[in-house]
């Protein structure tokens, strides 16, 4: 099972490194994966040639530490210099970069010219009582128009949107950021669909999603009927015993669902264009990988890009809670041994996480003690599974949707730095429970960079805010053991 993970880890590795930092290095990929697979691979090893005994905690963390660093110098080494433009380009020319991209590189439509009219009206655009524009700079793919606010963000990017939509028409897109001095700074792209009507290309592939929902609803039925304690034998024998692990799959399969059709019924609010939920099929551990929707357009302000985020994760953990309930309730008591453990389904210890032990509490009574552990019924496990998934969505690092709730609450340069302390929270987390392991190794894969909305600049609302808080509060009551005191007044 453990290959298997690393192979399939692996893999989404290096479409990840792929699609993002070959974009900005020369540095080959394969080098680059070697050396984020590499602590992985140290621990796979350790647990093939010892069993179940426990690393020593400089072997557990000192790989990750290494290879960050080691990464880090290894992109920063082969780092592309941004393309110049040419001296001699001048307002109505195309400026030509200095080297030709890397094969791996993106292709990013051409920015059309602005001829010296253009530019005037352009400049019209800012009045002077909501922005007032000091200079534009040119660049390759980019016109960045530098200047002083003097309004509240929202009125000042209406404004100037407004005037240079009428000006250009969708021939641009109009981004809002702030600088590293705190000077927000209006940019002009080219819009990669500003050809592109709403009819032209089709999001709704009902057909692939429904595909993707019965193989993963079979999947899922699969692996419940094993955790149901039904062998391969008995289900060649007699094939409807695959029936008993409906009790695993439909919970989860909802839970998924939810969560998805929230992110997808939140973009549609907002007129975002977005796919259908797709389902993601995988024949052994969970049965699952579990569901994605795809963002097809750029998030007009921090607002959506909250509300998308954030629909998920609390609309999938309105979903488990009742799951979890019921199924705890359903569950047997079992003596604790030494194998108890965050992913010992036959002998869960509640006490690694304040919420599932409060859960507990509320669903077993005085049954669950100190010397107690759960032997979780396949409803519970789907339940557990949910909360470990919205735990996971909502940690505060990149495109998950913790790093993007906050992203749109505190700014894109405060969300990477919290990202940061995130991931390394983990890595400690992942020493005290080495199950976590795999988790403190996908945060430490994925960008640390999430992608700005248009307008992200304009601030939250307070009712967004507090949404934002109690998400956050959520996930540390997840991932926070249960005090000791609290442990001594339940008894557990």
């Amino acid at each position: 099972m453990a290959l298997w993970l690393l192979l399939f880890f692996g893999l989404i590795t290096y479409y990840i490194l792929r699609r993002s930092v070959a974009r900005i290095t020369r540095t080959p990929v394969w080098m680059l994966w070697l050396v984020m697979m590499a602590p992985a691979g140290i621990l796979i090893v350790w647990a093939i040639a010892r069993g179940d005994e426990q690393p020593p905690l400089l072997l557990a963390a000192g790989p990750f530490l290494v290879c960050f660093v080691l990464y880090w110098y290894l992109v920063q080494r082969g780092r592309i210099p941004p393309q110049p433009r040419s001296p001699s380009a001048s307002v109505g020319e195309s400026p030509q970069p200095a080297e030709s991209p890397p094969p791996e590189a993106k292709e990013i439509p051409a920015l059309r010219p602005i001829d010296s009219d253009e530019e005037t009206q352009l400049r019209d655009c800012f009045p002077w009582t909501v922005y007032a524009l000091r200079q534009l700079e040119y660049r390759p793919q980019a016109v960045i128009c530098r200047g002083q606010l003097r309004t509240n963000p929202e009125d000042a990017y209406q404004t100037v949107r407004d005037k240079v939509d009428r000006l250009f028409g969708d021939r641009f897109l109009l981004v809002f950021h702030e600088g590293m001095v705190g000077k927000p700074f209006f940019v002009l792209v080219p819009n990669p669909q500003g050809n592109v009507s709403e009819t032209d290309e089709s999001l709704d592939r009902p057909g692939l999603a429904a595909a993707l929902l019965f193989i993963t609803l079979f999947t899922t039925t699969y692996i419940g009927a094993e955790l149901a304690g039904i062998s391969a034998e008995e289900f060649r024998s007699n094939p409807q015993l695959l029936l008993s692990g409906l009790g695993y799959s439909l919970p989860l399969m909802a839970i998924l669902g939810v969560h998805e059709f929230g992110h997808y019924l939140a973009a549609k609010l907002h007129n975002i264009r977005v796919t259908l939920p797709y389902f993601i099929p995988f024949p052994l551990f969970l049965g699952t990988f579990g569901a994605f929707v795809q963002i097809r357009s750029p998030m007009p302000n921090r607002r959506a890009l909250f509300d998308i985020s954030i629909a998920g994760p609390l609309a999938g953990f309105v979903a488990t809670i009742p799951f979890l309930l019921w199924g705890l309730g359903h569950s047997n008591i079992v003596p604790a041994t030494e194998s108890s453990g965050l992913v010992t389904f036959e002998e869960l210890k509640p006490t690694f996480s304040l919420l599932l032990s409060a859960l507990s509490k509320l669903s077993l009574g005085d049954a669950i003690s100190a010397d107690k552990a759960i032997d979780l019924h396949p409803v519970a496990i789907s339940g557990y599974l949910g909360l470990i998934l919205t735990a996971f969505n909502l940690m505060p690092v990149g495109q998950l949707d913790g790093g993007r709730i906050v992203h749109a609450m505190l700014g894109k340069r405060s969300a990477i730095a919290i990202g940061q302390v995130a991931r390394l929270f983990m890595l400690v987390l992942a020493a005290i429970h080495p199950e976590l392991l795999l988790w403190a190794i996908l945060l430490f894969l994925m960008p640390i960079r999430d992608e700005p909305a248009l307008n992200d600049v304009s601030d939250l609302d307070n009712l967004r805010d507090f949404l934002g808080v109690f998400a956050l509060a959520v996930l540390v009551s997840i991932l926070l053991p249960l005090p000791g005191t609290l442990a001594s007044a339940w008894g557990i």
